[in-house]
């Protein structure tokens, strides 16, 4: 009987891949990470203006079904994530899995958490700032997209921030399953 080939690792298998991601990150020096975490951040906001503005150009549409609005955005957003996934960027959020497992396994010291956290979390910061200011340098938020982006921002600032706070650990938890999961797979279209 021939072998069984899986091109997906067992669940232990891709939480070992986080460990030994997580090993790799706590070994790399701090402009590595710094680097790769800034263009993390120019991806986020690449993906975040990505969905406002296809998003918003379904203002009219979404006067019928306003729900239609928040799908396509919502469907559009994780563009980011698989272009830092793909590229090998540096992300907060998958940060908050891959090196705290290298450090629960007993591979990395858990200061190496502090620091990584940091780097990711400034480079991630300037890095979506930058991208903010290149989209307001080249005036891309106008209309029906910048419509959208106020309207969102709007809701989340009016919401309580307990609340707020909450749903942030939920999309974290998600970024991190999303992580592990494209670690399960082994190719590109599984990693998709």
């Amino acid at each position: 009987m021939p072998e069984l080939v899986s091109i997906v690792k067992t669940p232990k298998e891709a939480f070992m891949g986080m460990v030994d991601k997580g090993v790799g990150m706590g070994g790399d020096s701090s402009i590595k990470i710094f680097h790769q975490s800034f263009y993390a951040g120019c991806y986020i906001g690449f993906g975040g203006m990505l969905s406002m503005v296809v998003a918003g150009g379904l203002d009219s549409a979404a006067q019928d079904n306003p729900t239609i609005q928040t799908f396509v955005f919502a469907a559009l957003f994780p563009v980011n994530l698989l272009l830092i996934l793909l590229t090998g960027g540096v992300l907060i959020t998958g940060t908050a899995a891959t090196v705290p497992a290298a450090v629960f396994e007993g591979k990395l010291h858990r200061m190496q958490i502090l620091r990584t956290f940091a780097l990711a979390w400034v480079g991630n910061l300037l890095g979506a700032l930058l991208f903010a200011g290149f989209v307001t340098a080249c005036n891309l938020n106008v209309g029906l997209t910048a419509s959208l982006a106020r309207k969102v921002a709007e809701k989340k600032i009016k919401e309580n921030f307990l609340v707020t706070f909450l749903k942030g650990i939920g999309c974290n938890w998600l970024v991190c399953m999303a992580v592990f999961l494209q670690g399960q797979a082994q190719d590109m279209v599984g990693k998709m």
